[in-house]
């Protein structure tokens, strides 16, 4: 079937149906050129006649072809892209860096593993799965994949409900269906490449959620600190600081341990970042130095407890490790059913969020510091196959860490094959030292959770730059900290995240829009004036470069014109006087789209602010009293409406797309109805509408298809834009709408028949500026119009530059000649409203008017 035999089908299908295809193009089948074009440019030169997007185009746009689906493919494992020029250099860096790693993620996966709940090997075969799997499926080289304490925390949560409430069915078992079933959630977001809803939740949001969290954690592990039994260190925070407080009689030796250990620890720290800064060129070896403090603590305690303990392993003198199984004991096909998922549905959105937004928000910024870009859907694949598998040898919930991750990056990892070397430690410990675990005190384990969790809580410094940012953010960070410190971590997450979003929604739809002035501004380098390489004759009267009058410093200085808020709100300095940029002419900018939550609210301010500085342009349009509308009942009775005589008429509204992308069917109905109701305001002369910076070509084939880009032609009687759905139109020509439209016909008519004012000429205001008293001169006969077309035509091809100069550039039209109204920018929309405005002023049509 041809092109032309398939035009004409779904012609004849739209006409059975009813649908008017070209029912909003003003000038479908219309010979006549009312569009502003000049007659040279569309009777002798080429034109661009811009064509709509089709549907056709948007599905090869949006669907994946061969090419897409084979470089999706080859992008699910990032590994082939580097691994056949792995070398020898970039094998140094990772050996270095996944050694150290290796003797941080041991202690801290053991005491992770605590956090959990679960014996400490399970902390160890989490760790091992992490750093093994991810590298296959990684774009980031400084992650390191293992447990982290937020995770960790919440699978405790699950773990001793799952005790209390299902007994038999043991722990590790629940934290591996766990990790299943939040793998799979997240591997099919990762696969869908959905990466992209991570952006919904914010920096204040991490930040708060993070923080909350090592606070929580921090407290919760004081008690195991010093020895403390006898309440619930899970509860919320502020009942385990009362708690704590209530049983510090009940302290025992482990408290000798674990301050000490925790002191060490950071003494440790903030003796080698001292070293660092007092010899610079020995800073890498203090780093590395630094990074072994964590595995040097662990180890001093695991020798005083052997000491201390190695006659009393039946009866220890404080709380110790005990046995740890050697090998992968628990490694089975993770079991998964009802009753088992039931134990953590409730708290599986708050895990499968805790598991994206470490690893996201930790990966994006190491990728920042380090130069490269990670691609969140690709991470979500690598975390969820990781969370996937790991369960098979008894692994529970991983994701990036934060600590271990900084620690990797410091220690210059080159790729992320590093993780298989900290793989290999972790291996060893796993089969070489259980012996050795047995000695481990807890609450040295404890020094450590409270050591790493403390570089999770956002310093005050930070929160000040927040404050300095966006002080709204400030009050959503502490509500989250609150939150999670009086009740739990998942409050805190889902509050943070909740919290964000409605502040973007609110600012979504009340986005406040802006009218905008006109101001004349120079250029200035040093002391002089710019205006390098411009003719002094370049520029018109309304346009862009201005040539400065007699007076100035310079001859050939010009001066540009910009378009500014007439509120100053943008922070311009209020000294500059911006003035309006024509009686009548409005220039408004939508700020954050203009979509179906803020249009409204656009509509509503541009509306009531084009009333309080016009007047209508009929002041008789309500000669008795009972013409006026209910909704405007007029001054009270023995008073007159004010003087508003001084104030222009609504001649043309320009609206400024440049930071729209997409409209949709509500926004573009608003725009009907609001053309409508100033139309009505304007009557009898006709508002045009103008639109600027259009950057997307469906946004253009939205706003054509409800009328606008067309000139509005001026009418005695009132004419209504059909709206595109309305309860009003049920009924097409017996509708309420159409009887209204009818009735305000006659109306019109009637008041206009009651007036008997002679139509003149056009008269001046004392300042140059034609008065608001707008009168059109009468129309020629079609004959005489013909007759002048020919000599009209000869005398401007007569005049045309085109026909005495030899060497001519051709031109091209940037918008196409069909849309005369879309403009390229304000500037080229602000001379075609004017043109039009002082044309229909005069009766005479400008011609060339209205194309870019």
């Amino acid at each position: 079937m041809s092109s032309s035999t398939s035009t004409k089908f779904w012609l004849g299908v739209a006409k059975v149906l009813r649908i008017k295809v070209h029912e909003r193009d003003p000038y479908y089948n219309s010979e006549s050129m009312t569009r502003g074009e000049s007659t040279y440019s569309v009777d002798t030169a080429d034109t661009y006649v811009e064509g709509e997007p089709t549907t056709l185009e948007w599905f090869k746009e949006t669907l994946p072809s061969g090419s897409n689906l084979l470089r999706y493919a080859h992008n699910l494992f990032p590994f082939t892209h580097w691994i056949t020029r792995y070398n020898l250099q970039w094998l140094i860096g990772d050996l270095v860096a996944g050694i150290t790693v290796g003797f941080v993620v041991v202690p801290q996966g053991m005491a992770y593993a605590r956090l959990a709940a679960l014996p400490v090997q399970f902390g160890l075969y989490s760790s091992f799965m992490g750093v093994l799997i991810y590298w296959f499926f990684a774009t980031s080289k400084d992650i390191t994949i293992g447990p982290v304490a937020v995770m960790s925390t919440l699978v405790g949560k699950i773990v001793l409900r799952a005790e209390e409430t299902n007994p038999d069915i043991p722990g590790h078992v629940v934290a591996s269906a766990l990790s299943v079933v939040a793998g799979a959630i997240i591997v099919f977001i990762g696969l869908a490449r959905c990466g992209w809803i991570v952006e919904f939740i914010s920096l204040t949001a991490i930040s708060a959620f993070m923080t909350g969290s090592a606070i929580n954690i921090a407290v919760g592990q004081v008690p195991n600190l010093m020895g403390i039994r006898g309440f619930d260190t899970r509860a919320s925070t502020y009942r385990v600081v009362i708690n704590t407080l209530k049983h510090l009689p009940d302290t025992k030796l482990d408290a000798a341990l674990g301050l000490t250990a925790l002191f060490l620890l950071y003494a440790y720290r903030f003796t080698c970042t001292s070293l660092a800064q007092r010899k610079p060129d020995r800073a890498k070896t203090f780093f590395f130095i630094s990074t072994l403090r964590t595995a040097f603590v662990i180890l001093l305690y695991t020798l005083i407890s052997w000491l201390a303990n190695r006659h009393h392993r039946d009866n220890p003198r404080f709380g110790i490790v005990l046995t740890v199984p050697r090998g992968f004991q628990n490694a089975a096909v993770p079991t998964l059913n009802t009753d088992i998922v039931r134990l953590f549905i409730s708290e599986l959105p708050a895990s499968v969020i805790v598991l994206l937004i470490e690893h996201i928000a930790i990966s994006k910024s190491f990728g920042r510091i380090n130069n490269y870009t990670i691609d969140p859907s690709q991470e979500l694949v690598a975390i969820g196959v990781t969370n996937l598998l790991g369960p098979f040898l008894g692994a529970y919930p991983a994701t990036g860490s934060f600590s271990r991750t900084a620690i990797k990056s410091k220690a210059g990892v080159r790729t992320p094959f590093a993780g298989v070397i900290t793989a290999l430690l972790v291996l060893l410990a796993i089969y070489a030292l259980p012996a050795v675990f047995f000695y481990i005190p807890n609450a040295a384990l404890s020094a450590v959770i409270i050591h790493a969790v403390g570089d999770l809580i956002t310093p005050p410094n930070t929160v000040y730059q927040f404050w300095r940012v966006s002080p709204f953010e400030v009050v959503i960070f502490f509500a989250g900290v609150f939150v999670t410190i009086f009740t739990n971590i998942e409050n805190g997450v889902y509050v943070t995240i909740c919290l964000s979003v409605a502040v973007l929604l609110f600012r979504v739809v009340k986005a406040n829009g802006r009218f905008l002035g006109k101001v004349q501004i120079h250029s200035v380098v040093g002391d002089h004036v710019s205006d390098a390489g411009r003719s002094p004759t370049q520029g018109q009267e309304h346009g862009t470069l201005q040539k400065t009058g007699a007076g100035s410093l310079d001859a050939d200085t010009g001066f540009r014109n910009i378009f500014l808020p007439i509120n100053h709100n943008d922070g311009s300095n209020p000294h500059i006087d911006i003035v309006s940029p024509y009686p009548g002419i409005f220039i408004y900018r939508f700020s954050e789209g203009f979509n179906y939550p803020n249009a409204n609210h656009y509509l509503d301010h541009m509306v009531s602010t084009i009333f309080e500085q016009t007047r209508r342009t009929n002041p008789d349009s309500y000669p008795r009293l009972g013409d006026r509308p209910w909704n405007n009942p007029g001054p009270r009775r023995g008073r007159h409406d004010p003087d508003r005589s001084h104030l222009p008429t609504l001649k043309a509204i320009i609206l400024d797309f440049s930071s729209v992308n997409n409209v949709d069917v509500t926004s573009i109905q608003n725009l009907i109805d609001v053309r409508n109701q100033l139309d009505r305001y304007a009557a009898p002369d006709a508002v045009q509408w103008h639109v600027a910076c259009i950057n997307n070509r469906w946004t253009k084939r939205a706003l054509a298809s409800a009328g606008f880009g067309y000139p509005t032609l001026p009418a005695e009687q009132y004419h209504r834009w059909k709206p595109i759905f309305s309860v009003a139109e049920i009924g097409g020509s017996s509708s309420a709408a159409a009887a209204a439209e009818h009735q305000e016909n006659r109306n019109v008519y009637r008041r206009q028949s009651s007036l008997d004012v002679e139509k003149s000429g056009r008269t001046t205001s004392a300042n140059g500026h034609p008065t608001d008293q707008i009168h059109r001169s009468g129309e020629t006969s079609s004959s005489s119009s013909d007759d002048d077309k020919g000599l009209d035509l000869q005398r401007e091809l007569s005049k045309s530059k085109a026909y005495t100069q030899v060497e001519v550039k051709k031109l091209a039209v940037v918008h196409g000649l069909n849309r005369p109204l879309f403009h390229i920018d304000l500037t080229s929309a602000l001379q075609s409203a004017i043109a039009n405005v002082e044309g229909s002023l005069t009766g005479v049509v400008r011609k060339g008017v209205g194309t870019d």
